[in-house]
């Protein structure tokens, strides 16, 4: 197994620092992504055993890809899941989706199969967890291990977060004394049931309804015998085709005192703490997949004509697309570093960003499919296969309805509070969320918050917007982009208006109508951290420097919001299109960083 000094090692790269969260450890970050890149190999290769076509051939037959999966352990990604201090590679998340990228864009049910889910559940220990624990947790991620969450019930459930288990103390005498608990209960689809080396328990302690319901356990696979555990069949659900899924039903088995994590009753505030992070993961891993997508559009559009340019009929979806794609990279890359910098409020943005960028590009897909054409029909083609596998997997990425319901039941009791107390009265946050290069603390789960905090993305947008006031008569893209910035400031005043007529608790915040303002929220603070993206654009890339993107991006969330968009200005989406061409020919993402090679 490769050893984790020689994944870390940068030894000779330019720019590589020693602060914890500083550019050399994004340096480090661009390192592990391109040796990951190069250890997976040229996607488009038919040969390639962890190529798109061996993935898309091992996802038909709806097993995992082993051989890719064998590589992945043998090189040590289980390592970014660990924090620096226990000996792994994860400092921040921005820093871990983007040395993971190659893996989603190829596959994101491998990132999440044999990779991220992991985390999902390591990340309470992170949280909570004893030091004995995280050192339990942290040695076997390390060794290859995998973790996976059984997840308590929540409304609106799906078969995944469906059914729960309970503890109840055990009698006084007995293996588990004293201070343990008798485990009970049945999930049917839990992801690497039969797999993970260590399960994260969300169990219920207390029957009756409240804050202090549930309680979280480790248990470690290992010690658990079979008349105590049974293993259910697998599952398969529509998507993600290649992760099992099975299911675990414990009968009274024997929970010892230390394997509860923080302390009991405490599984509700850990699933809030954690959750945020686990959203914001989701977002930058669905936005590395679209990449290959949005990729085999272009080479649908181009095929065939060589220089020529791309017929007019696939400028708007092309073109608009691309900025979507920028637009949620923008805003997943802004609250991953919002976890870092500003981890006491960032749960409010990671739910908006978390309801709006899966929503975005599932109608990004369906966009794209026309461009495609019968191309898309190809399933296991490495060029054309990706639309369809990803419109699949793309829902069990966000538990689907599930999600979203999990993403408004977060944001709609804060609304009324956050109008009243920080819209057009907070202050902006610090110039260095929005900056690439700047440096930040590294991650730590302990420190984020679940309630309060502010809203620094509503801050953020009016100082983009008074920033930009002064452009409006200037004409071009610029004058665009500031007429823009004040009609979504001028949509915030409108929602600070209906919300602060809001109940505080109680059935009406169930109403359909709240549901709408919670949806249009979201969108606002996500062009707020398209503005924010684009402002702190340091000039070192001329198309992101340029309003353009920004422009046409924020024209399509405005639509979504119904605000009246004028007609774009001239040249804007032409230069959004060739930008999108020019990347496409020189093999670079269609991300922020725009990096070789791409898949």
């Amino acid at each position: 197994m490769t050893t984790i000094a020689e994944i870390s090692d940068t030894s000779g790269t330019p720019g590589t620092g020693t602060h914890a969260g500083g550019p050399g450890r994004a340096t480090d970050a661009f390192v592990r992504a391109a040796r990951l890149e190069a250890l997976l190999g040229d996607p488009y290769d038919p040969a390639n055993p962890h190529g798109l076509r061996a993935l898309f051939a091992a996802d038909a037959r709806r097993e995992p890809p082993a051989a890719t999966e064998e590589l992945l352990t043998g090189h040590g990604t289980g390592a970014e899941f660990v924090p620096a201090a226990h000996g792994g590679l994860l400092t921040r998340a921005d820093h871990l989706v983007r040395a993971l990228r190659p893996v989603f864009r190829r596959d994101l049910a491998l990132g999440f199969g044999h990779g991220i889910t992991s985390l999902f559940a390591a990340g309470v220990i992170w949280a909570a967890g004893s030091e004995q624990q995280r050192g339990h947790v942290a040695r076997r991620l390390l060794a290859g291990g995998r973790a996976t969450t059984l997840h308590h019930e929540l409304a609106h459930a799906n078969a995944i977060l469906r059914h729960e288990f309970t503890a109840r103390p055990a009698p006084r005498t007995g293996p588990t004394a004293p201070g343990g608990q008798l485990l009970g209960g049945r999930k049917d689809v839990i992801i690497n049931a039969a797999r993970a080396d260590l399960q994260v328990v969300y169990a219920r302690t207390d029957a009756a309804r409240g804050p202090r319901s549930h309680s979280v356990f480790l248990l470690d696979a290992a010690d658990q015998v079979p008349h105590q555990v049974r293993h259910l069949p697998r599952v398969e659900i529509p998507g993600m085709r290649g992760v099992l899924f099975s299911g675990l039903e414990f009968h009274d088995c024997p929970v010892p005192a230390r394997a509860l994590v923080g302390t009991a009753g405490a599984g509700v505030a850990l699933a809030l703490r954690t959750f945020q992070v686990n959203r914001s993961l989701v977002c930058g891993a669905v936005t590395a997949a679209a990449d290959t997508v949005l990729r085999s559009a272009v080479r649908a559009a181009t095929e065939g004509r060589g220089r020529r340019p791309v017929a007019r009929r696939w400028h708007k979806p092309l073109a608009g697309v691309f900025a979507d794609v920028l637009a949620c990279d923008s805003m997943s890359t802004v609250v991953l570093r919002a976890l870092s910098l500003l981890p006491a409020g960032a749960h409010v943005f990671a739910a908006a960003v978390k309801y709006v960028v899966p929503d975005l590009l599932r109608e990004d897909l369906e966009e794209l499919a026309p461009v495609l054409g019968a191309h898309g029909y190809d399933h296991l083609s490495p060029e054309y296969g990706a639309l369809g596998k990803l419109a699949r997997d793309l829902p069990v990425a966000g538990f689907g309805h599930a999600g979203r319901a999990s993403c408004q039941a977060a944001l709609v009791p804060q609304l009324r509070n956050l109008a009243e107390r920080s819209w057009f009265a907070e202050e902006e946050p610090p110039a260095e969320l929005f900056r690439s290069g700047a440096r930040l603390p590294d991650l730590d789960y302990r420190l984020l918050g679940i309630a309060g905090g502010g809203d620094f993305m509503a801050a953020s947008l009016t100082g983009s917007a008074a920033r930009l006031a002064a452009a409006r008569g200037a004409g071009g893209h610029i004058a665009a982009l500031a007429a823009l910035a004040q009609e979504f400031v001028a949509e915030l005043r409108t929602l600070q208006e209906q919300c602060r007529r809001l109940p505080t608790s109680g059935a009406a915040l169930a109403d359909s109508a709240v549901a709408v303002l919670s949806d249009r929220y979201c969108r606002v603070v996500g062009a707020a951290a398209v503005l924010g993206v684009w402002e702190g654009q340091d000039g070192s890339d001329p198309f992101l420097a340029n309003p353009a993107w920004a422009v046409l991006a924020l024209s399509r969330i405005a639509g979504h919001l119904g605000i009246p968009v004028p007609e774009l200005p001239e040249g804007c989406q032409e230069q959004v299109l060739q930008e999108l061409v020019r990347r496409y020919r020189d093999g670079r993402s269609y991300d922020l960083d725009a990096l070789a090679p791409a898949t």
